[in-house]
């Protein structure tokens, strides 16, 4: 009986900022320094997220994986907690990128990255700021912040504002930070209201989660100003789209009218909404059209297999 390739899986922490963030490194067994990607995940979600699942099949394909957990959130470093700061997990990002770079056991001229929703939009900013890198996986991007905030729709936007108030008098006064719900059922105030997206987070989350449903308000003005879509003309490295068609937190046609700028840009589109992206069959269409896309980008070498 023939097994999938085995993989090894290290609990790692890199310094960032004024902290530190925690991740976990797939390494493929029987493959010297395999190429490595690099993966965030959206609004508020932790690795534990299925991003394992995503990384645990990349190493299995003889990719090396960083599967890793924003500053203020999960097992991560940082306070206040649950802080959202776009310019903190950018830099996330490069002290990721920073320390895959710094081992020895990959290879560091074949370095990816991958993101998914709101990591989806760091992911094209991210590949337009690091020309080095070979390739780019944005999945179910968040590419504009305007596009979103028109889908939440204008009276739920209306509902958070006194939360937005009272955490901005916080942030002054220096007290803790007013909370707003990352996702919450229709009508209700939070960042995300769609009809799947409650019942989409709550099906990422395993037992034992660090996951809290919940932001500071604060973020809430740079989010809407936030449109990493922008980037992508400006992205020069090969890059692959995963669309949702039926999208309800990023909007699909500005997602693709952005995605047809990136001068090496792949497009795949996918009958499948937002949330259903990380299980099921969605996901296992997903995966692979991934690894055949770095595979072609990063040439890794065939994982061990055992019998």
């Amino acid at each position: 009986m023939t097994d999938l390739p085995s993989v090894i899986r290290q609990n790692v922490t890199f310094p960032s900022g004024d902290s530190a963030c925690a991740g976990w490194l797939y390494l493929p067994t029987g493959v010297t320094a395999p190429p490595v990607v690099v993966l965030g995940h959206g609004l508020g979600a932790t690795r534990e997220m299925r991003l394992d699942a995503f990384a645990e099949r990349f190493a299995q394909a003889g990719i090396a994986a960083l599967a890793f957990t924003y500053r203020h959130f999960g097992d991560s470093g940082g306070r206040p907690r649950q802080l959202l700061s776009i310019k903190r997990q950018l830099t996330d990002w490069d002290s990721a990128l920073a320390y895959v770079k710094s081992r020895h056991d990959v290879d560091r001229a074949r370095v990816a990255v991958w993101g998914s929703s709101f990591g989806g939009g760091h992911a094209i900013t991210v590949a337009a700021r690091h020309p080095e890198l070979r390739a780019a996986v944005a999945q179910c991007p968040f590419t504009d912040g305007l596009a979103s905030a028109l889908a939440l729709g204008p009276v739920a936007s209306l509902k958070v504002t006194p939360v937005l108030a009272r955490d901005l008098a916080a942030r002054v006064r220096g007290k803790a930070p007013a909370m707003v719900p990352i996702a919450a059922a229709p009508g209700s105030p939070a960042l995300m209201n769609a009809p799947d997206a409650l019942p989409g987070y709550e099906a990422l989350q395993p037992a034992g989660t660090t996951f809290r449903n919940e932001v500071a308000a604060r973020v809430i003005p740079s989010i809407a100003a936030y449109r990493p879509g922008r980037a992508a003309k400006k992205v020069t490295i090969p890059i692959l789209f995963c669309v949702s068609n039926t999208d309800s937190v990023t909007p699909p046609a500005q997602t693709l009218r952005y995605a047809r700028t990136a001068p090496l840009g792949e497009i795949k589109r996918y009958d499948a909404g937002h949330f259903d992206f990380y299980t099921g069959e969605t996901f296992e269409a997903l995966v692979h059209d991934q690894i055949e896309f770095l595979s072609r980008r990063l040439d890794p070498a065939p994982a061990a297999w055992t019998t």
